[in-house]
């Protein structure tokens, strides 16, 4: 039986996402989980991704096609996809998808109201453009991995989550619906390049602003909100767990003192040159009780503290499990869809696409029979 696509508020937008790794598997899951139809076309024997595909989340709510692209038939049975489709994402290096036949002039001669996603990290040009890199390389460049970390340390890896996901993943989805919009007023679609370099320089637009005025060093752990304040950052409890503290406003900070215990620091706020004696003091009275200690100590107030949970552990948070911000789907316990809507609500409603396992649904919703070709 055919999987539909649910309820969502992009119910009724198809989208190919032509298979790789990273930000732009996450950008297609993003858009099925908002009720998108996504097929993934996948590429015969994998896109070399080290995790069992029964695993994989960012393919929930997808479903999959093979097509072998360098076959003499595979392109035109993606070009007869992108015929059907309001969207097609790839994430190949610049020119690829052109060779491979299915480039964006290619595509949108045959659906002049196509938007074309591209995702990358150096962007479509550019002197790194045909350079290979990964998440840690392209936030290196825009300063925001400079930005983290004590001063005395290397910046450390955080994850992929600021490069590939927020900077890329996030930005070419908010591009391809802003042009899904115009496609839909005008007729006309049109390419969207969405780079990890412009989206992670993007997000620091904030930042930039205080450093023109003067209210950012340009240096690490010697800001607010970098660690150099002793009232925003974390602290090792007495069983090497840790709390995290953003006590920034005067009313919080004042409560965060009350319960810690540390009533004489209400002057060392405003005062830098207290700033050291105050984070020792705040060091030491974490460590005089646990992480759950510490976590009862400051439940209900609003001196903004809270506990570092690990992945594991956050889902049976009591905040985050009364809100459903995590849900078990055929055994896997993994992020829900998010933002939530009140019209449209979203879902898990299907497990990783297995590779190839729908393309008999897909030829025959999308009115494409030619993807069934030597599967007959």
């Amino acid at each position: 039986m055919a999987k539909t696509p649910g309820h969502g508020p992009l119910t009724g937008v198809r989208v190919v996402e032509l298979a790789g790794i990273g930000p732009g598997p996450f950008a297609a899951m993003l858009l099925a989980d908002l009720g998108a139809d996504v097929v993934r076309v996948d590429r015969p024997g994998g896109p070399g991704l080290a995790i069992d595909p029964a695993y994989d989340v960012t393919n929930r709510n997808k479903r999959s096609v093979i097509v072998d692209l360098k076959a003499p038939d595979g392109p035109a049975r993606v070009l007869d996809l992108a015929a059907r489709a309001d969207i097609l994402i790839e994430g190949y290096r610049p020119g690829v998808a052109e060779r491979l036949g299915v480039g964006p002039d290619t595509c949108r001669s045959r659906n002049p109201r196509l938007v074309y996603g591209r995702m990358t990290g150096w962007g479509q040009d550019g002197p790194l453009a045909q350079r290979a890199g990964h998440d840690i390389a392209y936030i290196a460049l825009t300063g925001t991995l400079g930005m983290i970390g004590a001063p005395d340390e290397p910046p450390p890896a955080p994850a992929n989550l600021l490069g590939d996901y927020a900077g890329g993943s996030l930005y070419l989805v908010v591009g391809v619906l802003a042009a899904l919009h115009h496609a839909r007023a005008t007729g006309a679609g049109q390419v969207v390049d969405a780079a990890i370099v412009d989206g992670t320089a993007h997000l620091s637009a904030m930042i930039h602003g205080m450093l023109a005025a003067g209210g950012w060093q340009d240096r690490r752990a010697a800001n607010l909100l970098d660690g150099g304040c002793p009232y925003y950052g974390t602290y090792e409890t007495a069983d090497g767990g840790y709390m995290a503290v953003g006590a920034l406003e005067p009313q919080f900070y004042d409560a965060f003192l009350d319960l810690l215990g540390l009533e004489g620091y209400a002057d060392a706020r405003r005062d830098w040159t207290r700033w050291g004696d105050l984070r020792a003091a705040v060091t030491a009275r974490f460590r005089t009780r646990t992480r759950a200690e510490w976590t009862a100590v400051f439940a209900g107030s609003d001196a903004c503290v809270a506990p570092v949970l690990s992945l594991t552990e956050a889902p049976h948070d009591p905040h985050l499990a009364a809100r459903g911000t995590f849900t078990d789907h055929g055994g896997i316990t993994q992020p829900a869809p998010a933002p939530r809507f009140s019209a449209t609500p979203t879902a898990v409603r299907t497990g990783p696409a297995r590779p190839g396992a729908d393309t008999a649904d897909v030829a025959r919703d999308w009115d494409v029979p030619d993807l069934m070709k030597g599967l007959e």
